[in-house]
């Protein structure tokens, strides 16, 4: 999964104007003789799943578009210590400005990409899928999107106009669940889905007895309180877990029959994958 560089390229080129600061990379211009060429490597220093490879690969090529750049582990590829994930070949000098850009943004992709694959495990054996959320570290949105679906698991909303998500706060704003949803079936494109967010049973009750809603939220509920509201849906809409979403209870969860698990936390929480630049 890839999206054009066109749209990556204004996040990339803000993060090495950040880098090279108003003066650029005064330590390779000191120290590295004009004309020397080299070939590097990016090694994987642990086990994971690849991502940010596209990130990286712009990285170098706004640098210096004459680096020839090898890709030998794509995105969404397994990955183990001593791995060669790429190799960037050329000018020295233009590989040393564009290391540390390409490795955070790598790093930290690999790192949501491995964490998502754990997540995505524990739901073996049923049909529940892991989705993100809106958790996200700011403007940097999409390319943690992608790094989950490279893990194995599926996006949430990118932002608040690509559908309606009633959440606590607006059930209390607008009067009630009925309240809600009657203002949505009044003014809502036919275009848009309608997901609700619900915390207990009774409010799931009237949420089906209202109607207008495609998906529902359950929202932090045990478990056994989530089984029973996946026979009260029983396949009328989709059936959405979420809140306190940890690793260790995923699978309980994925058990109970439900559609979707999201977690912020395969975004917000997940540790960057240790990757290196070797000449």
């Amino acid at each position: 999964m890839t999206v054009p560089d066109l749209v990556l390229e204004p996040m990339v080129r803000n993060a090495l104007l950040e880098d090279l600061g108003s003066y650029g990379d005064i330590t390779t211009r000191t120290t590295i003789a004009p004309g020397t060429r080299y070939t590097a490597r990016l090694n994987a220093r642990e086990t994971g799943v690849v991502s940010g490879m596209q990130v990286a690969a712009l990285a170098f090529r706004l640098v210096d578009p004459a680096l020839k750049l090898t890709l030998h582990s794509p995105d969404g590829s397994p990955c183990a210590p001593g791995d060669v994930l790429m190799e960037i070949e050329g000018e020295a000098a233009s590989i040393l400005s564009g290391e540390r850009v390409a490795l955070n943004f790598a790093g930290r992709l690999s790192g949501i990409a491995t964490l998502t694959a754990g997540f995505v495990a524990e739901t073996k054996g049923t049909d529940t899928r892991v989705t993100c959320t809106r958790k996200t570290t700011p403007g940097l949105r999409i390319v943690e999107k992608l790094a989950v679906l490279h893990g194995g698991g599926f996006n949430h909303r990118f932002s608040l106009s690509d559908a309606i998500l009633i959440k606590d706060n607006h059930i209390a704003a607008a009067g009630g669940v009925r309240a809600v949803l009657d203002a949505t079936k009044a003014h809502a494109s036919h275009m848009i889905r309608v997901e609700i967010e619900v915390d207990t049973l009774d409010q799931l009750a009237e949420v089906l007895a209202v109607g207008g809603a495609d998906v529902v939220l359950l929202d932090n509920m045990d478990t056994l309180t989530l089984r029973k509201a996946v026979e009260m849906v029983a396949g009328r809409l989709v059936v959405e877990a979420s809140g306190n979403m940890k690793l260790g209870r995923i699978a309980e969860v994925a058990a109970t029959g439900v559609d979707y698990i999201s977690s912020g936390a395969l975004t917000h929480s997940a540790q960057t994958l240790d990757l290196g630049l070797d000449f």
